[in-house]
């Protein structure tokens, strides 16, 4: 409620119902001093009623509001004048007065900051106005990664979301089916998800450290990936494979050794898909970043909470506001996401259905962070195996525990095969004896990476024109502590 001695105010008092518009709302009452509470009311004329229209009608978008005049008792022809104003509602078009938005800090009427005012025009249009709809800047369908796409294409047809005719059509009618063109050019959406050129797009980048301990004073491995949606996933798992334990057990009803994270695969996979699926792409001087202590894992994007949803009740069914709708909406059809507004329930019932606690969300007033408690012990026992971890990043190699273990056979295969030095991927694939190189990346070398058993030259920079591979330590000791067994009738190409 806001108290105004008289119209004299009038001016004033429109600040004060744009803030209501544009907050929670509230009752704008002329005639009553807001010191002392005394109702005076005052003489209301024809000028009186036309000065109030001629003001409310200075509030864009307009707004109908029912003016209501009071009689004062024991003030013979005076009148208290009460109006309300409706709230917000998120997806609404912010109010001003006179060009100018105000909103309310408490009882308090301030000018609402710009960064605030665009997120709510955003809201309100995010056809016209998000980062992700804009047309790209010197990027075009060239430039696009036809492999992801179609790779997309794929899923989503499979997936049954798509219709199978998209497998044969031009990708760029699939994009503009998603709304990922604009006037046939690629937008800022399309960039992200698929564009193998982002020199402009200084965002595009995922920050991983292992530290040392529970806090960041010192930490065993520091990597920066970037690239788009696709690269970052992958770099992002590959660092979880490498500095998360993997253990494995016999299962009843498969009765083979599966394997598995201290915390669920499924669930870092889905809570760093949301990560990149609905961070602020265009605050472009942040980036997301995976941090791994001793006690647990961190996923921190820069971004929002919708208004719908806090910490708290993320882990309640709740509808989906995705902050970035195209994006989410093309994850959503090549099966990357699930039903939305399911990634928080999914997240949790991977955690519950291993034993280990579920995850929590907090915002610290810029990033969105999820936390997941890592279970068991978090250093190593006395006597157990240790092996250092390579990091130009960091002054010295730090031991830390390690476990390598893999039921893949092309895995397997690899590690078998390669030796200590450094090798390209076509040497790789001949001593596998494969002629085929896009088999060859996709069933050896990609599940050798993601599992820890290889690492790249170039760990920073996983497309350099000179990258090699060669296998890790922990992989290197698995191969000399196992029997070797040579595959048979493992199938070639």
């Amino acid at each position: 409620m806001e108290l105004k001695k008289s119209t004299g105010e009038l001016k004033d008092g429109m600040h004060s119902a744009c803030a209501f518009l544009n907050t929670d709302g509230g009752w704008l009452i002329f005639g009553v001093a807001p010191t002392g509470l005394k109702i005076l009311g005052q003489q209301v004329t024809e000028t009186t009623k036309r000065e109030i229209a001629q003001a409310i009608a200075g509030l864009e978008p307009a707004v109908d509001v029912k003016i209501h005049y009071v009689d004062v008792p024991d003030r013979p022809g005076n009148q208290a004048i009460a109006i309300h104003f409706d709230g917000w509602v998120w997806g609404e078009r912010p109010h001003t007065f006179h060009g100018c938005p105000y909103y309310k800090v408490e009882s308090t009427t301030k000018v609402m900051p710009h960064e605030m005012y665009d997120e709510r025009i955003r809201a309100h249009q995010p056809q016209i106005y998000a980062w992700e709809s804009q047309i790209a800047n010197d990027v075009t369908l060239a430039d696009l990664n036809e492999k992801h796409i179609r790779g997309c294409i794929r899923l989503g047809v499979e997936g049954g979301r798509i219709p199978a005719s998209a497998m044969s059509a031009p990708i760029d009618d699939t994009l503009a089916k998603w709304n990922l063109l604009k006037n046939g050019n690629p937008t800022n959406g399309a960039v992200m998800l698929f564009s193998d050129k982002i020199s402009e797009y200084s965002q595009f980048r995922l920050r991983m450290a292992r530290f040392l301990g529970t806090d960041k004073n010192e930490f065993i491995d520091n990597q920066r990936a970037e690239g788009n949606f696709f690269d970052l996933l992958d770099a992002g798992m590959a660092f979880f494979f490498k500095h998360l334990n993997l253990s494995g057990k016999i299962t009843t009803h498969s009765l083979q050794r599966e394997e598995r994270l201290e915390v669920p695969y499924h669930a870092l996979r889905e809570a760093l898909i949301n990560s990149l699926c609905h961070r602020q792409w265009e605050k472009h001087n942040l980036t997301g970043s995976i941090a791994i202590y001793d006690d647990r894992i961190e996923i921190a994007n820069p971004g929002i909470f919708p208004p719908q949803i806090s910490p708290e009740s993320i882990k309640e069914p709740h509808e989906s506001y995705p902050y970035n709708l195209k994006i989410a909406e093309a994850l959503y059809k090549s099966t990357y996401l699930e039903s939305w507004g399911s990634g928080a329930k999914r997240i949790m019932d991977a955690c519950r259905e291993q034993g280990v606690d579920e995850p929590t969300w907090r915002w610290d007033g810029g990033f969105v962070i999820v936390t997941f408690k890592r279970p068991g012990k978090t250093f190593p026992e006395q006597g157990a195996n240790t092996q250092p971890v390579p990091n130009q990043h960091s002054t010295s190699s730090i031991p830390v525990p390690h476990q390598f273990s893999t039921s893949s056979l092309p895995v397997k295969t690899l590690i078998e095969k390669a030796t200590d030095d450094f090798m390209t991927v076509w040497q790789l694939a001949e001593l596998c004896e494969l002629k085929d190189i896009r088999y060859f990346r996709k069933n050896y070398l990609k599940p050798a990476l993601e599992e820890g058993a290889i690492e790249r030259l170039y760990p920073e920079q996983p497309k350099h024109p000179k990258q090699k591979y060669r296998l890790t330590e922990a992989a290197k000791e698995w191969k000399n502590k196992k029997i070797p067994e040579k595959p048979k009738n493992f199938p070639k190409k």
